[in-house]
């Protein structure tokens, strides 16, 4: 009988296939229904699979070895609860942006740039979360990462897509390489590459630091974390909306699964103060990622930089994980831990749902910038619709899957009196201040990205003439938000399916929440804290009724019509609604010169002119200043300077041929 392993690595090959297909038929008519139809179905298949192995047998691992990779160890392949539960939000994922991608890919320019990566890209985060030896973990990370740069480089002819592809590739070349010396140091002198034997090593306190620091720079710049994000806002708009999707629901948690996977798994048992160092850059990062998102008006830019907010949420869980676990606290580290894959699991749908909802957007009006849209619920009904479900799963707010999760990182930071060093018992309430503030800066924010785009009257002609987008669309839309809602009422089903994980690496799990009476969770004890989101539905849906029949039977008579305020005009226009920038106006005065050293100027008109009065907004990227413009700028310096070696003689080619030498046997010679 086949393994699962194999099975997954037949799909893997399936997707390749795909994309080889994909090569051949993609300047075809038919070449992206056949595309993602066969995406889809494969996809499906994995999804399922890898679903009934944890049902059937979570605690299982499997293990396969190809004679391929490096000669003298080959490449290894393993299945067991951690990568099983990323395999479920990798092919979910990728299932959800095929259907989508049946309607959305028939208003792409260019098919023939996206079509064959899109199945590549799906395969190489597969393969990184089944790798079980360094080469190959690191030879699909690098395929994954070269697969997606492709795809942000569909539309390279569009303003600032180049550059956002070149950034890109700049910082997924940067992570590879601290990926790759964070496996030298686990593999230490006798090059054990394998994980098993790493696993077994134990590194010295030196090594174990190098390592984490090491995989916040390779992993987090991946995933998004602060300062090494930079590239994330850029990217993701210039890519396919679709493909957004996959990158911002789907890639950032492969790279959560691999900073997981060292240090929880290889690294051996952490020390308390590396619970301090993540729980800090998440805390930083939740905050800074909301408030860039809130200063947006481009709708894509808006949720890639949210993105980076939620990044913040799961790391500052698993640096909770990691501090309870160094103190011998297994029950308290297997409640953050499940609080940050719930949250893995939880952003993976809604922001999925975001993004498709963005594309529709995009496809119905052809625009992102929220200034010019306005009015789209009378024309777009079902997707604005879809779209505040997405928006108030992502704003935390019951009964909707993100509430719990963040509930669930809050009630393990409520264990942390019980923490003995004084470090960490500052620390965890400091970054639970932070969250809370992530957390209400995020309903301001997506209060304003659906208000703006879909309330009020169209703030342009022609928002006016948009129509609802197809079918496939629609319903990978609505199945994302059906799945939002599930999560949120019935969260003890994905809590117990998350438990074998934080079996494996903690030691211990969540008490057993099926068997919780009504179908409520409780974290700890049902004495200290529970909540049923079933039951907060229902009453939310009989208070909404009885609240809306009692206005419309009692209060209908009193109620008075007349003209709306049109801010002295004596015309209803458009230019008097609240636009995406004036929204945050408030929360930019009092953040703003802390995150982006802002300055407002005023310009006002002489007396007696008749000219309008002028605001002008000044806002910085302090972390791109700081860090990495002066290293852009001593680049280009650089290459200038060197570009002149390209045109010297063949003598002075031979003289520096010369000069190397002797310096190379200089070092040699007086090498200890």
């Amino acid at each position: 009988m086949i393994s699962i392993v194999a099975l997954l690595l037949w799909g893997v090959a399936a997707l390749l296939g795909t994309a080889m297909l994909a090569i051949a038929i993609s300047r075809r008519d038919s070449a992206t229904q056949l595309v993602y139809g066969l995406i889809l179905g494969i996809t499906a298949v994995m999804f399922l699979a890898v679903s009934s192995h944890l049902v059937s047998d979570p605690a299982g691992v499997s293990v396969v070895t190809l004679p391929l990779g490096l000669p003298w160890i080959g490449a290894h392949f393993r299945l067991d609860a951690l990568s099983a539960f990323f395999l479920v939000v990798v092919n979910l994922g990728g299932a959800f942006a095929s259907l989508y991608g049946l309607g959305y890919g028939r208003h792409e320019s260019a098919p023939h740039r996206v079509l064959p990566f899109f199945p590549a890209f799906l395969a190489g985060m597969n393969l990184v979360v089944l790798a079980d030896d360094a080469f190959t973990f690191l030879l699909s990370w690098e395929f994954m990462s070269l697969a997606s740069w492709a795809l942000v480089m569909a539309h390279h002819r569009e303003p600032n897509n180049t550059r956002a592809g070149y950034i890109y590739l700049v910082m997924a070349s940067f992570g590879t390489l601290a990926l790759l010396l964070a496996f030298g140091l686990l593999a230490g002198p006798a090059g054990t590459y394998t994980f098993d034997a790493m696993r077994a090593a134990e590194p010295t306190l030196f090594v174990a630091a190098a390592v984490l620091a090491l995989m916040l720079l390779g992993a987090g710049s991946k995933a998004g974390l602060v300062p090494l994000h930079v590239w994330l806002p850029l990217a993701h708009p210039a890519a396919p909306s679709h493909v957004s999707a996959l990158m911002s629901g789907v890639m950032t948690k492969v790279a959560i699964y691999g900073f997981i996977r060292v240090i929880f798994d290889l690294l051996g048992e952490p020390a308390w103060w590396s619970g301090v160092v993540v729980l800090f850059l998440g805390g930083l990062t939740a905050v800074l990622g909301i408030l860039h998102a809130l200063m947006e008006k481009d709708l894509k830019r808006l949720l890639a930089y949210s993105t980076i907010e939620n990044i913040g949420v799961i790391f500052a869980s698993l640096g909770l994980a990691l501090a309870f676990k160094a103190n011998a606290m297994p029950s308290a580290a297997a409640l953050a831990l499940t609080a940050a894959l719930f949250h893995v699991l939880n952003h993976s749908f809604f922001k999925s749902l975001l993004f498709f909802g963005a594309g529709a957007v995009l496809t119905a009006t052809g625009e992102r910038n929220m200034e010019k849209l306005g009015g789209l619920i009378h024309r777009m009904p079902l997707t604005s619709f879809v779209f505040l479900v997405g928006c108030v799963s992502i704003s935390a707010l019951p009964p909707f899957n993100g509430f719990v999760s963040e509930w669930l990182a809050f009630q393990a930071i409520l264990q942390s009196p019980d923490l003995p060093q004084w470090g960490l018992k500052v620390m965890v309430p400091a970054v639970g201040g932070l969250l809370a503030l992530s957390a209400a800066l995020a309903a301001a924010c997506f209060v304003k990205a659906f208000g703006i785009t879909f309330l009020g009257r169209p703030r342009s002609a022609a928002m006016e003439q948009v129509r609802e987008v197809d079918h496939y669309s629609l319903a990978a839309m609505f199945a994302l938000a059906a799945l939002c809602l599930l999560a949120g009422i019935l969260p003890g089903f994905v809590i117990d399916g998350i438990s074998p994980v934080t079996l494996s690496l903690i030691g211990s799990r969540m008490p057993v929440q099926m068997a919780q009476p009504w179908l409520s969770i409780v974290p700890i004890a049902e004495s200290r804290s529970s909540y049923n989101g079933l039951l907060v539905l229902v009453f939310i849906t009989i208070s909404a009724s009885l609240a809306a029949v009692v206005i419309h039977r009692f209060a209908s008579h009193a109620l008075r019509r007349g003209p709306a305020w049109g801010c002295g005009f004596p015309d209803i226009t458009p230019a008097a609604q609240y636009t995406a920038v004036s929204f945050a106006q408030p929360i930019r005065r009092v953040f703003g010169t802390f995150a982006f050293r802002a300055r407002e100027k005023v310009e006002m008109p002489p007396p007696g002119a008749t000219g309008p009065a002028r605001l002008t907004v000044e806002m910085h990227d302090v972390i791109w200043e700081t860090f990495y413009q002066p290293i852009a700028g001593a680049v280009g310096y650089a290459t200038e300077k060197l570009n002149r070696l390209q045109f010297l003689t063949i003598r002075r080619y031979l003289t520096l041929v010369f000069l190397y030498l002797v310096t190379l046997l200089l070092v040699l010679a007086l090498w200890p």
